[in-house]
């Protein structure tokens, strides 16, 4: 487990630039009298009672200059963020006040806080789980509202809830087989072969039910790449700023304009999607051209979603059929474009080439057939509909993986029971599932693991 440091410390909790307002957040047992020393009010910090708001000023205690006019927030432990002492600095927002402040906050006791600190204090400190403290970070990155959703569910206590509800019929599982193990003459070994099968059976599907949700899951947090890919001048950059609603890519009628990777977030159907224009993709003597091309086709291979761009004023050559053979194996969508023009491309015969991948006519600089292309988009990411008011939706890669290793060891006591070998036998098959649901919530996880996962967080959270 992570070492629990009693030390005081500070970071500044807003986005650096210039703002109206900036915070400067310091936890710790020094928090208040580092208060007393660098506040200048009609108030001590220190007398204050807790969750209140003091208005006066920030000075440098070495020359009693004013730094800024301030609001500073009172928050005694233990109801407090990181159930420690919380002092909480609002400032003019701006680099230069920010920092001032914060330097004088570090010389006078405390320390810069590092990535994820107070609420990696919050979680050693058992206010919260470990995949509430996920859900932190879920929420600052969330791209759509329904990955922002889906982050609040499990901030909540969801997904902590759920988890520990398995491990204590794990846990009552275990306890009858000790009971039997210590008491043989009044519980049966058929008796605890019985039960613990039944309960094991109930438990495994309980876990089926979460990991069925990973897949959705891992759409909604991270969401998909989707790569527009196509010869040149069939509409690609077009395409990606009729997405956007803005002129983010350089189009024009010579081909080979686009000699680069462009790629922006857009929000289709509640999924972020990566939209990321490439090159087109063609025989050429240049150099640099040919760079673009390999890049393209090296996006491609590791795209979720493929949009093959076909120009329905021209028909089918050489190249068309190249890229149309190197997509095959991949989730894509055909989308012919140009239909405002004299249609001369085969459409039948891009069907002996796409298998089962939708195709979709549209007229880009028309807006024509564009809500079509967003349906088929949609289709393709999700599944069926999930209610994230309700549901539990399994996001998290290492959330997954705990949960498979749970599985594998249920289904491991299964057939060890079926085999009717020793119960002591069952019992070190359920260990192995109480350890790895414990991995979840951070009952039973090391501290590289927990240090690892606070390094992603942002410096004041």
């Amino acid at each position: 487990m992570s070492v629990l440091k009693d030390d005081t410390i500070a970071a500044i909790s807003t986005a650096m630039g210039s703002g109206g307002i900036g915070i400067i957040r310091i936890s710790g047992n020094l928090s208040l009298s580092i208060a007393d020393k660098i506040f200048k009010s009609n108030k001590k910090p220190s007398l204050s009672e807790s969750h209140r708001v003091l208005y006066g000023h920030i000075i440098d205690p070495e020359n009693d200059i004013v730094i800024d006019e301030v609001l500073l927030t009172v928050m005694r432990a233990p109801k407090t963020y990181t159930t420690e002492d919380v002092v909480e600095i609002n400032c003019h927002g701006g680099i230069q006040p920010l920092n001032k402040i914060l330097e004088i906050v570090v010389n006078n006791g405390a320390r810069l806080a590092e990535p994820g600190e107070f609420t990696k204090r919050a979680f050693l400190n058992g206010r919260i789980d470990l995949t509430q403290a996920e859900a932190v970070i879920d929420i600052i990155n969330s791209k759509t509202d329904a990955a922002r959703q889906t982050a609040v569910n499990q901030l909540s206590g969801k997904l902590n809830k759920k988890i520990k509800d398995i491990r204590s019929k794990v846990l009552d599982i275990i306890a009858g087989i000790e009971a039997g193990i210590d008491y043989p003459d009044e519980i049966s070994d058929t008796g605890i072969y019985s039960s613990a099968e039944k309960e094991c059976t109930e438990i495994l599907e309980e876990i089926e039910k979460l990991l069925k949700t990973s897949d959705t899951g891992k759409i909604i947090r991270d969401g998909v790449k989707a790569v527009i890919l196509g010869k040149p001048n069939v509409g690609k950059s077009s395409l990606l700023n009729t997405f956007l609603d803005e002129e983010r890519a350089i189009v024009t009628n010579i081909p080979g304009t686009t000699r680069d990777t462009v790629e922006e977030f857009i929000n289709i159907g509640g999924v972020p999607v990566k939209i990321i224009d490439t090159a087109g993709i063609r025989d050429t003597d240049n150099d640099v051209e040919k760079i673009g091309v390999e890049k393209s086709k090296a996006y491609a291979k590791k795209a979720d979603l493929i949009l093959m761009m076909l120009d329905s004023s021209r028909e089918l050559d050489s190249e068309d059929i190249e890229i149309l053979n190197f997509i095959k194996d991949k989730k894509s969508i055909i989308v012919i474009n140009k239909i405002d023009l004299e249609k001369k491309i085969n459409t039948d015969y891009i069907k002996e080439y796409t298998k089962d991948s939708v195709t979709v006519e549209v007229s880009v600089n028309e807006g024509l057939g564009m809500d079509r292309l967003y349906d088929a988009i949609t289709s393709l990411l999700k599944s069926g509909e999930v209610n994230l008011e309700n549901d539990i939706i399994i996001s998290n890669v290492r959330h997954k993986n705990a949960l498979l290793n749970a599985k594998n060891a249920i289904i491991k006591t299964l057939e060890t029971i079926s085999l009717s070998m020793p119960v002591d036998f069952i019992s070190m098959d359920l260990q192995i599932a109480l350890s790895s649901l414990g991995e979840i919530t951070g009952e039973n996880v090391d501290g590289e693991i927990i240090d690892r996962i606070f390094t992603k967080f942002c410096l004041g959270k």
